[in-house]
């Protein structure tokens, strides 16, 4: 058996028995629903960056918005957007985090991104709400421009429909991906945030080298 399939194998086994893993998974309480391999990759991302903005596109409980902000706390800067269409309620309070109620690419909503990504250095995004190919292509239109040079639009979920879980998925994250690696050269794949073999991301840590042209 391949370094490979070794890798899909063990995948599948974490995916597939979510409420074991994944969605056991808490920070301070609070289910995040993430893989901590992913987490890890977070927090050398944000001491490397220190982003003064981090957009969350997808909230849920808020385990990982509360996640980013106590890493914020942490290195001492940043604040955190964070969008849903639905508030399950009990979401984390912090004075980092504001959530936002509505789809994330709501115009309202984004004017309100956009007007705090004009007042930071350094942004960085991760999409992970609908993960429908359509949505996650409209996200990475959306959200594309407000990301910093050097800094990431992380894709999240790009595992599912066979890649390699969740075959009957449909297409999604890792068809978006695809389909706009081809329409801009302004997002380059960092291979070395999949340093850990398992990734829910992968393909996904898209590192900002030029600027977008729509």
């Amino acid at each position: 058996m391949s370094e490979r399939e070794i890798v899909d194998r063990f995948h599948e086994l974490y995916y597939d028995s979510k409420e074991r893993t994944w969605a056991n998974t808490r920070w301070l309480g609070t289910p995040t629903q993430k893989c901590p391999l992913d987490l890890w990759v977070y927090q050398e991302l944000l001491v490397k960056l220190r982003p003064d903005l981090i957009v969350e596109t997808g909230t849920a409980d808020g385990g990982s918005a509360l996640y980013l902000a106590s890493m914020c706390d942490l290195i001492g800067n940043g604040r955190i957007i964070s969008i849903d269409i639905a508030d399950p309620g009990g979401r984390p309070k912090h004075d980092r985090i504001t959530y936002l109620l509505g789809s994330s690419v709501d115009p309202d909503h984004v004017a309100t991104v956009q007007q705090a990504a004009s007042e930071a250095s350094c942004v960085l995004v991760i999409l992970d709400s609908d993960h429908s190919e359509r949505h996650v292509m409209d996200e990475l239109h959306t959200y594309g421009p407000l990301v910093t040079l050097g800094s990431y639009m992380i894709v999240e979920d790009g595992n599912v429909n066979g890649r390699p879980v969740l075959l009957s998925h449909g297409p999604g994250p890792g068809e978006a991906i695809d389909v706009f690696l081809t329409e801009t050269k302004a997002f380059e794949i960092d291979e070395e945030c999949e340093k850990f073999f398992v990734t829910f991301n992968p393909r996904g840590y898209l590192r900002k080298v030029a600027p977008y042209i729509p």
